[in-house]
């Protein structure tokens, strides 16, 4: 069966019923062709997220690929991207550390508009969390999301914990409502080879290298080097070898890296269900049409995100690019046991919902802040991030 159009009013009536969410379920294969080796993102120790699943009646193993969170943050990316084109109307607040860091947005920040960036930056000469938006972010509650609705709708749907504010961990607090990862399925730990042939040649008898305050770091002059607390010349490294100036030949060396898969899964779910528990009064009362077209805004702008970072291409990082065997598809999971109905809209047409939706919602009288919020760090987090820069170019 041909899937259907999705329209605002589709997004409309799933969330005033019983559906329980939005599903999308991508199939991939490395860009190399089928057993070309993919690498999977390390963790504590360089290891791999490796875990058993059962598919159907079978056990396979199962490697992260893309973990939830890094999910989440390229979807993030996404919206940011087409909030910079000028074709997302998207409340954001930004931090402009200028020639020093560039912006960094409540789009980018690890933990949206809750992150300490924004709470040691101001408005003016106001600290962010006694300005309007830092108001909203303190009073919001799954059961009064309005304002925080107005200044980070994407909070509300990637999900926030505002622990370091002034409540602690009694601060305002959403869960997830859309959830994504993609996994390598029938993993096979494969090896990687690692060296370097210097084309000079450098032999590592060639002579002791010492820290010197020049250019380069180093010297093979005593007389030149920076000293210990003994007066004593200080060597480069453990040792002073030349590799610790990353010259002369490295070993080549073999270790576990890489996978070979089956394939690769991308399963995305919006959670209905999750959007209909937050609450949006105005003026103290609650309004099924408003509260139906604030979840609608939030419901379209992650279909929106997820259908764009499908479009955009699976390139995790390096040596890990996957390409989908399927044109992705959004099931609607609208009642228990019922077939589900399947959807395949463009990034370009969930774009136009998302801007009828948002017109919607301005009617209601919900608060929707049109233009940014430009803050700037306050001096102290302006001198952390220089000396932490300064610290990084000299290696210290």
């Amino acid at each position: 069966m041909a899937p259907g159009t999705l329209t605002l009013q589709t997004i409309e009536a799933a969330l005033a019923g019983q559906a329980a969410a939005f599903r999308a379920t991508t199939d991939y294969q490395p860009a190399g062709g089928q057993g070309d080796k993919v690498f999977p993102p390390t963790y504590e120790d360089g290891k791999y997220a490796v875990e058993t699943r059962l598919i159907g009646n079978e056990e396979v193993s199962a490697v992260l690929l893309d973990s939830v969170q890094s999910q989440a943050n390229r979807m993030e990316i996404a919206l940011r991207e087409a909030w910079e084109e000028g074709d997302l109307p998207l409340p954001v607040i930004s931090v402009d550390f200028a020639e020093l860091a560039g912006k960094v947005t409540s789009l980018d920040a690890p933990h949206r508009i809750a992150d300490a960036i924004l709470r040691d930056s101001l408005l003016a000469d106001t600290p962010f969390r006694e300005t309007d938006a830092g108001k909203a972010l303190a009073a919001a509650s799954v059961r009064n999301a309005t304002g925080l609705f107005g200044v980070a709708p994407s909070a509300l749907l990637f999900g926030l914990w505002d622990s370091t504010g002034p409540k602690g961990g009694m601060g305002a607090k959403f869960q997830r409502a859309i959830v994504s990862e993609i996994v390598g399925l029938h993993a096979i730990t494969g090896k990687k080879t690692s060296s370097r042939i210097d084309p000079l040649q450098i032999q590592i008898k060639a002579g002791t290298l010492y820290e010197a305050d020049n250019a380069f770091g180093w010297t093979l002059e005593e007389s030149e080097a920076r000293r210990t607390e003994k007066k004593e010349p200080k060597k480069l490294g453990e040792k002073g070898r030349p590799s610790e100036a990353n010259h002369g030949n490295i070993t080549p060396t073999t270790t576990d890296g890489g996978v070979t898969i089956s394939k690769a899964q991308q399963i995305t779910v919006l959670s209905l269900i999750a959007l209909r528990r937050l609450r949006f009064p105005l003026n103290g009362k609650t309004d099924p049409q408003v509260e139906l077209a604030a979840r609608t805004v939030l419901a379209a702008l992650g279909l929106f995100a997820a259908t764009r970072i499908r479009e955009q291409g699976a390139d995790l990082r390096s040596r890990c690019v996957l390409f989908a065997t399927g044109a992705p598809e959004w099931e609607l999971l609208a009642a228990p046991g019922a077939t589900p109905e399947v959807f395949a809209p463009s990034s370009r047409d969930l774009l136009d919902i998302v801007r009828s939706a948002v017109a919607r919602a301005r009617e209601l009288g919900l608060p929707w802040q049109s233009e940014e919020l430009v803050l700037q760090p306050s001096d102290g987090l302006r001198n952390l991030v220089y000396r932490s820069q300064q610290l990084s170019s000299t290696g210290d």
